[in-house]
């Protein structure tokens, strides 16, 4: 049920009561479910409780000091809703799903939430092989990770696709003679029946021991084959084995052993520094510490019993499955709750348990550390930003503090496959959801003004209806991208909002221009300069966003067949006909009798594909005269 507080009046029916007044109160219900407290638009938080009237009570008698995040948050409620849930357990799931939705400003929420790459290895198949997903599923295959380091994992890819030759296709047919990577050396073939199968399979167990963090076993394995071969004078052979040997030696990511049960484990460590606080999450797999990912909570609203319980059940998914074990600091809240739905979203049981001593202690006081890390590295940013963005302003004499800077750029090739990117930086740091594309849809004539203007028309509009304006503009151009940006500012009355810069480069020994509205000389910044290169930064960076989907529109238009514009060929047939007849000039140059001679086309088909195919090298005559 959903109660909006916009129509409650106070009696004299003239202002609107309070959002907690009593009035409003009296109407929730003593049953379990989750509130969402509204601002003017959004909304601010979103809550559980128990008892719906009780929670939403200790709101409306709050008495802590003013300047505390609660006192503020309530501040800025204008409305509050509820929705009833059934149970607890409902309610803990609904407001998960709600936070995600919404983000609210004073919840938790984990702004680095990309999941990290796990090895597949294929265990299902006949012949497995080994490749890198996102996703672990419940599909009775075998996965390892994630791991926090992509640049390792790729590393221990690498050694294992070198020296335990697995198939690297997607699937297995039979072939008359392997590809080229069995010709290489980098396939054993099974799909020409190359190897046994108990060879194969001999090899996927020693990349699982690998991956399980039992190398040595493999070793020991490789070295009794080694000496075997040399006391058989097969030196070629046991040269192999020894170079095996070596490289497994000197490449595996090395990794701190954890514990001797070879559980899989997530370990939790939270830090508090004033109102900040920092969450650090070890992966601990098969008993080895595998990677490490941790949170910055700017200034949270609630406990840290609260926040931690906030945080893992944002971070799980059904994407991202727990572990068998967690470990914690402490006790969260509603602990039952959360175990029952973690043991959902992995389909089985999981324990959270809060260790005291031994190994486990061990490792909470590592999250401990990783924590008060996250948190001092953090505040050595946010130190590093202050001086950057006060010498930008003060340098470039901007009106507004650059917090939110975008740039924009726009490539095309004389005109065609024309794309306008936006980048954004958000306190130094790119925000690539704030990303965006923008297919160029006025032009198709070489004009990067008119280009330029009809993205910023699309922009600022967009802008000014959700109020997302950045503070600072820049533009990769000179002075006529910069006139045509005050234009655009200047219909929608945005130009006291928005600082604007362009940066050009110069082909003289002078370096890089930087052009401000109302003033005739650029402004020239040193070289080495910190605010310089930050700013070309992000110019490099709005270029090589633009330029790689203007090279993908580019190789999609390049690939472009002409049989795709003929009626009643598709892709199916098309390969059809260039199979058949080799290439488009054979397929246009085709009478009616050689095109139904193609399997699949028919007689009827074959005139409408001659009929359509003339008319077109008709078309192409007349032009070419």
């Amino acid at each position: 049920m959903v109660t909006p507080l916009s129509t409650l009046k106070q009696a004299n029916g003239d202002q609107p009561a309070s959002p907690l007044s009593p009035a409003f109160l009296a109407t929730i219900s003593h049953g379990p479910g989750v509130y969402l407290m509204f601002g003017n638009r959004q909304v601010l938080y979103v809550g559980k409780a128990r008892d719906l009237r009780k929670r939403l009570s200790q709101y409306a008698h709050f008495a802590g000091p003013v300047h505390a995040k609660t006192s503020v948050m309530l501040t800025h409620v204008r409305r509050v809703e509820t929705i009833l849930t059934t149970t607890e357990k409902e309610a803990l799931i609904l407001e998960a799903s709600l936070i995600k939705q919404h983000r609210p400003r004073y919840n938790v929420i984990l702004r680095d939430d990309k999941n990290y790459p796990l090895i597949k290895i294929t265990t299902r198949d006949p012949w497995p092989r080994v490749t890198v997903t996102r996703k672990r599923l419940r599909d009775g295959n075998r996965y390892f990770g994630p791991y926090a380091s992509s640049t390792a994992m790729r590393a221990t890819l690498q050694l294992l696709n070198r020296q335990f030759p697995l198939r690297r296709c997607a699937t297995v047919r039979e072939r008359q003679r392997p590809c080229l990577n069995h010709q290489m050396g980098r396939c054993l073939a099974p799909c020409a029946g190359q190897v046994p199968q108990e060879v194969y399979q001999a090899m996927v167990r020693d990349v699982l021991l690998i991956l399980e963090g039992k190398s040595g076993e493999v070793i020991k394995d490789l070295t009794a084959k080694m000496e075997r071969a040399a006391a058989n004078l097969a030196f070629e052979q046991a040269a192999l084995l020894r170079d095996q040997i070596q490289a497994l030696d000197r490449t595996i990511e090395h990794q701190a052993v954890a514990a001797a049960h070879h559980l899989d484990q997530d370990v939790f460590g939270i830090h508090r520094q004033d109102a900040a606080v920092g969450i650090a999450l070890l992966f601990v797999r098969g008993g080895m510490i595998t990677g490490a990912q941790s949170f910055f909570l700017a200034d949270p609203l609630g406990e840290d019993d609260s926040l931690l319980a906030q945080t893992i059940l944002q971070y799980y998914s059904p994407e991202r499955q727990p572990p068998r074990e967690l470990l914690l600091p402490f006790t969260i809240e509603d602990q039952n709750l959360v175990e029952e739905r973690l043991a959902e979203l992995r389909e089985g049981p999981v324990s959270i348990a809060t260790p005291q001593r031994g190994k486990r202690m061990q490792l909470m006081r590592m999250a401990a550390a990783n924590a008060a890390q996250a948190l001092e590295e953090r505040a050595k940013k946010e130190l590093s930003w202050e001086t950057l963005a006060a010498s930008l302003q003060a340098r470039l004499r901007l009106a507004n503090r650059p917090e939110r800077i975008e740039c924009l750029d726009i490539s095309n090739l004389q005109g065609k496959q024309a794309v306008g990117s936006l980048v954004c930086f958000v306190q130094g740091e790119k925000a690539a959801g704030l990303y965006r594309h923008f297919r160029i849809k006025s032009q198709d004539t070489p004009d990067d003004y008119a280009m330029m203007r009809e993205v910023l028309e699309r922009r600022i509009n967009k802008g000014v209806q959700e109020d997302n304006l950045p503070d600072l503009l820049l533009l990769d151009g000179g002075k006529g991208q910069l006139q045509v940006t005050i234009e655009v500012l200047a219909r929608f009355d945005c130009l006291a909002r928005i600082d604007l810069v362009a940066i050009a480069k110069e082909k003289t020994d002078e370096g890089e221009k930087l052009f401000r509205p109302g003033r005739k000389n650029p402004v020239l910044l040193p070289a080495h300069s910190p605010a310089l290169l930050f700013l070309m930064r992000i110019r490099d960076e709005a270029h090589r966003f633009g330029i790689t989907l203007h090279r993908q529109l580019r190789g999609k238009a390049q690939l472009h067949s002409r049989l795709d514009t003929i009626g009643g060929i598709g892709p199916k047939r098309k390969r059809l006909l260039l199979k058949a007849l080799g290439s488009f000039k054979r397929i246009a140059g085709a009478t009616v009798a050689e095109l139904a001679a193609v399997p699949g086309i028919g007689p009827e088909l074959a005139r409408q594909v001659h009929d359509q195919l003339q008319g077109e090298n008709g078309r192409g005559r007349m032009s070419e005269e």
